[in-house]
């Protein structure tokens, strides 16, 4: 059995681009944009790139952001962006966290936001129907 777990933030970051990219189902109209490959992790989180729905993932503007993922030195934090509209994205995305047992916390902010951390490499597979239950709040 394996003992040590993956908690090098840009690593888990790199984790969840590729399953999230790579997702051919519910996931499929998600796209990174503005990728930064060579980031690096800092304490209060470097943004890694943003995910965008029914966008090419290329000029800022094009699709709607849904989350924005920032790397720190030992985790992932995803943040969840609401719309005009209020908080029913950051709502889906807060309860689905909850539900695969992923540390959650609100952010105060206008659009509101939910802030997801991914605190290791299993955690990215848990993250997965958060972003299924953010495509199916769109």
């Amino acid at each position: 059995m394996v003992e040590e777990r993956l908690t090098d933030g840009v690593r888990i970051g790199q984790l969840l681009a590729s399953e999230v990219s790579g997702d051919e189902g519910r996931l499929r109209d998600l796209a990174l944009a503005d990728a930064d490959p060579d980031v690096e992790p800092t304490t209060d989180g470097a943004l890694a790139y943003r995910i965008v729905h029914g966008g090419d993932g290329g000029a800022k503007g094009v699709g709607r952001d849904v989350a924005a993922v920032y790397v720190q030195p030992d985790r992932v934090r995803i943040e969840f962006i609401g719309g005009r509209d209020g908080g029913g994205l950051p709502n889906a995305a807060a309860d689905a966290a909850d539900e695969a047992s992923l540390r959650v916390r609100p952010k105060a902010v206008r659009p509101p936001r939910t802030l997801v951390f991914v605190e290791d490499g299993a955690g990215v597979k848990r993250a997965l129907p958060v972003f299924a239950a953010v495509v199916d709040a769109i």
